[in-house]
């Protein structure tokens, strides 16, 4: 089945669904660099634009480190375009801020960057990386993130952009790395039926999938000879794995037999900073749990 007929019937499909809602709901999910959501979270966001919500990706830095030939203002304008392209398959808005890839650090003009942005999008829901990661920027942002969480709030911060009611419920993305905590799946979604969606808007990412990733990861001579054949590498590259605990995770919110069919998920962590959602706001936020 061709790509926009999946989309069309996820859209027809999740309709009905949308009109339990108020209003639209309002995601942000902030990343270090200019692919950091996509691999994260590209497939819950699709889910949620089918059902008619809003979602905006944005990178804290500009990308103008990643890659091994290209550098500067050429790659940054480069990955931007990239962006772009990620924006129209997905169906969401995508920002990039002008920091220095590499060279992130958690100060205060950030911060406020940070806070606006969340406020402006009237965020209900905010996701980030942990901050412990191997890589510094990746720590950073959530540092950044976590620094903003209470003060999106406070009227006298970044004073010039009016502060949210209501604090947004703060999560993380998923990772491996164990020390000084693992990471907690609070939060589980199965992306098995966007998964070509998600693979789709990784492909765009032309620079990075294809060139920069697997040449400082060391698997050049695993990309596929046939660009026909690189959006299912990809997909089985990034589709995130299914840990025991990711397993419990998705038990929880599916059943015990739906579970067993998912192939593809993305799970989520509950920062403390934020909104604690009970059970029943998990599910008015993420209204694809057990669908």
């Amino acid at each position: 089945m061709k790509l926009q007929s999946i989309f069309c019937f996820l859209l027809i499909f999740c309709h009905s669904f949308t009109r339990a809602q108020d209003k639209p709901l309002q995601i942000i999910m902030i990343g270090a660099h200019p692919d950091d959501c996509d691999i994260k979270s590209g497939g819950t966001a699709a889910l949620f634009v089918a059902m008619g919500h809003k979602v905006k990706f944005l990178s804290v830095t500009n990308g103008d480190a990643g890659h091994m030939t290209e550098g500067g203002g050429i790659l940054a304008k480069r990955r931007l375009e990239e962006t772009k392209e990620v924006a129209r398959r997905l169906g969401i808005t995508y920002e990039v801020l002008d920091n220095h890839d590499g060279e992130l650090l958690p100060t205060l003009p950030i911060r406020f960057e940070i806070i606006r942005r969340i406020r402006e999008w009237n965020a209900d829901v905010v996701i980030a990386p942990r901050p412990n990661d191997y890589h510094p920027d990746h720590r950073y942002t959530g540092v950044l993130v976590q620094d903003a969480a209470f003060m999106v709030g406070v009227p006298n911060v970044a004073a010039d952009t009016p502060p949210l009611r209501k604090n947004p419920v703060f999560l993380y993305f998923q990772d491996n790395f164990k020390k000084p905590n693992p990471f907690q799946p609070d939060i589980s979604i199965d992306i098995t039926s966007v998964i070509d969606i998600k693979a789709n808007a990784l492909d765009a990412h032309q620079s990075q999938f294809y060139e920069w990733l697997p040449w400082i990861g060391g698997y050049t001579d695993k990309i596929p000879a046939k660009v026909s054949e690189r959006k299912e590498w990809v997909k089985q590259l990034r589709g995130n794995g299914i840990t025991p605990e990711v397993k419990a995770s998705l038990q929880k919110w599916y059943g015990l037999q739906r579970a067993e069919q998912v192939k593809f998920s993305e799970s989520f962590e509950i920062c403390e900073y934020g909104s604690r959602p009970n059970e029943a706001e998990i599910k008015r936020l993420f209204p694809m749990l057990g669908k």
